[in-house]
């Protein structure tokens, strides 16, 4: 039966031609230029553009989990890295804070 449907159809986009096959997403009849196989099945350009736009929003979105993911990880890396230079100055001397240690003459002695 649906051979037979097939054979009488013409391509959607080129009403002259025979169609050669159907597309399985709209349903439409196309001829052989108008169809190409995608993942194992024959489907028109049309439902394969929007297939592939529907892969780049799931990609987008994945991408931009993916950003503010690493922009989360900079930004606890960053505040880890203040923080040990912070801990590192609050275990210097208090003469080193109040000034009173370059007045030491420790360093005359060099």
């Amino acid at each position: 039966m649906p051979m037979q449907a097939l054979a009488h159809q013409r391509c959607f986009n080129h009403v002259a031609r025979e169609a050669a096959a159907r597309c399985p997403e709209c349903g439409r009849y196309y001829c052989r230029e108008c169809v190409t196989e995608h993942d194992g099945r024959l489907i028109c350009s049309t439902c394969l553009q929007k297939s592939s736009q529907v892969a780049k929003v799931e990609l987008r979105g994945l991408a931009r989990v993916w950003l503010v993911a690493r922009c989360a990880a900079s930004v606890v890396l960053l505040w880890f890295v203040f923080y040990l230079i912070g801990e590192k100055l609050a275990s210097l001397p208090d003469s080193f804070h109040q000034g009173t240690l370059w007045q030491s003459g420790w360093l005359d002695e060099e």
